[in-house]
């Protein structure tokens, strides 16, 4: 078995057989593609009139804009508060007091069971009986963001965490540092780069999740490029669907290579160039059962 990969090295004819499949493959996606188009083209999708809205100013300005800047705002403020609400509950579920171990365990798996969506409308619905009047739906969707995605990071902060050698803080502890000590000096900053994977595919997820401010009207990127822009533009919703599509897209891979940069100068900074500690009264650069030059032997 080859040491570097989990699966006995394929023989000529395993090759021959994965590149057939491959090939195979291929060739049943790009037909898929190009029925798709065919489809397109016989229902007029590539019309110059559909997607001439798509290249003046004021689709963009009116549009698309307004709501990338309520999708980005919607995000940005449920990421900080549920990388927070998820670090506290998570570090939380640590505890050795079953006092806050045990409610953790259970607003974190509560919040974890409920549908998102559900959870947007429950806050959507309750917040002007708790608040008075006001338009309330950006608070509904970053609090909904918050508590579930938070539940989630939560879980992910705990095992990154449990992740950690127990030697690690067993030696910790014996030169005296405290837990909390143990927990903000040794095991967040190692776990962190065990955690940063799942935490961007968290993150990625809260992103498109934002797009359920449709279902209450928020002004996002979903709500005004697919039901606003049609209404003004008729005959451009399968483009608009295309074109939001693509920006999410784009969006999702700006915030993964973001954190991939982020995980790598992490990495870079935790490196070391400490030399070896040398026993009193030793020679640098002679090896031990040498003699110095004073006749004495480096021990």
């Amino acid at each position: 078995m080859s040491s570097s990969v989990l699966f006995d090295t394929p023989g000529p004819r395993g090759r021959v057989r994965n590149h057939l499949i491959t090939g195979i493959s291929a060739l049943v996606l790009l037909a898929a593609l190009a029925w798709v188009l065919l489809k397109f083209n016989e229902k007029g999708q590539f019309d110059g009139k559909i997607w001439a809205p798509f290249t003046t100013q004021v689709v963009w300005v009116d549009f698309i804009l307004p709501g990338l800047v309520g999708t980005l705002t919607a995000a940005a403020l449920g990421a900080v508060f549920a990388l927070l609400f998820g670090a506290v509950f998570g570090i939380a579920r640590l505890s050795d007091h079953r006092w806050i171990r045990i409610p953790a365990a259970w607003i974190v798996e509560l919040f974890r069971a409920i549908p998102l969506l559900l959870l947007i409308f429950f806050i959507w619905f309750l917040s002007p009986d708790l608040f008075g009047g006001g338009d309330y739906a950006l608070f509904a969707i970053v609090l909904g963001l918050t508590l579930y995605n938070g539940s989630v990071l939560a879980e992910v902060v705990r095992a990154g965490i449990n992740s950690i050698p127990k030697g690690q803080s067993e030696a910790a502890y014996a030169v005296g540092l405290r837990k909390g000590g143990v927990m903000r000096l040794i095991l967040l900053p190692q776990g962190l780069t065990v955690m940063m994977p799942a935490v961007v595919s968290q993150l990625v997820v809260l992103l498109k999740d934002t797009a359920l401010g449709y279902f209450i009207v928020y002004v996002d990127l979903l709500n005004m490029g697919f039901k606003t822009l049609p209404s003004v533009y008729p005959g451009t919703k399968l483009v608009s669907a295309i074109v939001i599509g693509v920006i999410y897209i784009i969006m999702a891979m700006a915030l993964s290579a973001f954190a991939t940069w982020l995980e790598k100068r992490s990495r870079r900074s935790r490196k070391t160039t400490a030399k070896p500690i040398e026993p009193p009264g030793a020679v640098a650069g002679l090896p031990s059962g040498q003699p110095t030059p004073d006749g004495a032997v480096v021990a």
